[in-house]
């Protein structure tokens, strides 16, 4: 017959201290967490009460409480505007293509530069692919639109050709993604640098005395150690998927490319900023909001089931 299992005195002395005496011998965390809890309040809970404007027909002079209640008014305006199925279909397909090719990028460097044995050319390599990233946004678009110009630019040179590809609609969602994968892929591979750095060197040793080759190494050791953070920044950049980069759109849109360049954030920009329609951009990024947080529950709930892990 099994014996039961006794916790430890001091284990249950500790868990019945009550919360206020647990308080005051840990005040020094309680103080440094409750820094963080207050300012998430303050800019991330607080500004949630503006999310009523989304149904109301919203008037500064009169404030929130004093503006005309209008309901699903501005969702169905939304709705029924003619470029409404351009902006959802161009959103969606933007960010699935980038989460499609520029997820795996990172990965894929940071196996290539973990099997680097020379120190100073892998940090000459890694110092080359983050350099991408503390580029601005507007230098970025800036440097595109002389590689791309139709007369000089360096891509028409190579090809022998004068095209301008900021008018082509096809070639709008290439260079947004491309352009994406150059400036954050070599950043993005540090945390999974990092999770490699833990991989204890006697795996590897054992797996050469075995006759593992490289290839071999990175299946059964590299993989399985990254799959675990693999599939957090999914759902990481699944809660985002919505969020297509507004400043690099607003930059690289033309009256030619908006086709496939004329999206939700830009046009809550323009809605809310440039005209003054508070009531109706708020209810538009409600809606992209909402859809967000299904394609997180939806995405965490696919990856837990394949990891058998709930990150959220």
């Amino acid at each position: 017959m099994s014996q039961q299992y006794k916790p430890a005195a001091g284990a249950i002395a500790l868990h019945r201290k009550p919360l206020g005496r647990r308080i005051l011998n840990n005040w020094q965390l309680y103080l440094l967490l409750l820094i963080p809890v207050v300012l998430t309040i303050i800019y991330k809970y607080v500004p949630m009460y503006g999310i009523q404007i989304a149904f109301r027909d919203f008037k500064a002079s009169r404030g929130y409480m004093g503006s005309e209640w209008v309901g699903l008014y501005w969702f169905e305006r939304f709705f029924s505007s003619p470029t409404c199925v351009r902006m959802i279909k161009n959103t969606v397909l933007i960010s699935l293509y980038s989460l499609l090719w520029s997820f795996p990028i990172p990965i894929i460097l940071s196996l290539i530069i973990n099997q680097l044995r020379f120190r100073r050319y892998k940090r000459l390599v890694q110092t080359v692919l983050y350099a991408p990233h503390f580029i601005s946004i507007m230098v970025v678009c800036g440097m595109l639109r002389i590689f791309l110009s139709p007369s000089g630019g360096l891509i028409n040179l190579i090809f022998g050709t004068s095209i301008d590809f900021l008018t082509e609609s096809s070639a709008f969602r290439t260079i947004y993604i491309a352009s994406g994968i150059w400036q954050d892929a070599g950043w993005g591979c540090i945390i999974y640098l990092a999770t490699l750095a833990n991989v204890d060197p006697g795996l590897y040793e054992a797996a050469k005395i075995d006759g593992a080759s490289v290839f071999q190494r990175i299946k059964n050791i590299d993989l399985p150690e990254l799959l675990p953070m693999a599939i957090l920044n999914l759902i990481m950049a699944a809660g985002g998927l919505m969020n297509v980069g507004f400043e690099k759109v607003w930059l690289l849109q033309t009256d030619l490319n908006k086709a496939t360049s004329d999206v939700i954030a830009v046009y809550v920009y323009q809605q809310g900023i440039e005209n003054a329609k508070y009531s109706y951009s708020t209810a538009v990024g409600l809606f992209n909001t909402a859809v967000n947080i299904i394609l997180l529950l939806i995405v965490n709930k696919i990856a837990s089931k394949a990891s058998d892990v709930e990150f959220v």
